[in-house]
């Protein structure tokens, strides 16, 4: 696989889930009524410390999202987000099945669904562990952070190794443009 795509693969993934943090974790941060009704359900579930854990998941959702989508200690907060999805799949969704929509019969007309199962929280450890495994990739904070200093870039990219050396590129050879073979 080309080398410039796979520099871009990393991009939606961070965009995608830390889009899907950020939006989980709002309203535990920012939303009295939904902060309560998270603590709540935090100490329902035997979690120790009920208060603190729900502001400290709300910061990790949001603000860790937020660093995820500029590609910013992607390695770690992808290994925490995995650790809470894992959580979440556990003590929340597993007694309810797979399928993210469990519909439990109708009303007036309209499906009614009862508590959503483990699909979602799969979708994003298979994320999360997908950029834990190759990065958050060229075009973030990170790569900035390790970019090699000015004139490195040749010295630190492996040469390009082609089957057939003399043989000029197909992209020259159709633009009709004269090689340095011919």
């Amino acid at each position: 696989m080309d080398a410039r795509r796979c520099s871009w693969a990393a991009l939606p993934l961070r965009l995608a889930f830390g889009f899907g943090m950020v939006y989980h974790g709002y309203p535990k941060l920012f939303s009295a009524e939904q902060h309560t009704q998270f603590v709540g359900m935090l100490g329902g579930m035997g979690i120790p410390l009920p208060e603190l854990s729900a502001w400290a998941l709300g910061a990790l959702e949001f603000f860790g999202g937020l660093l995820i989508m500029i590609g910013a200690l992607v390695a770690i907060l992808s290994a925490l987000f995995v650790v809470e999805m894992l959580v979440a799949l556990f003590l929340v969704h597993l007694p309810y099945g797979f399928a993210n929509m469990n519909p439990v019969g109708t009303m007036e007309g309209a499906p009614v669904f009862g508590m959503p199962g483990y699909e979602v929280n799969v979708l994003y450890i298979a994320g999360f562990l997908a950029l834990l495994l190759t990065g958050a990739g060229r075009y973030s904070v990170d790569a900035l952070v390790r970019r090699p200093a000015r004139g490195e870039w040749d010295a630190a990219r492996p040469p390009r190794r082609t089957e057939f050396p003399q043989r000029a590129p197909s992209w020259r050879k159709r633009s009709g443009k004269p090689t340095e073979s011919s």
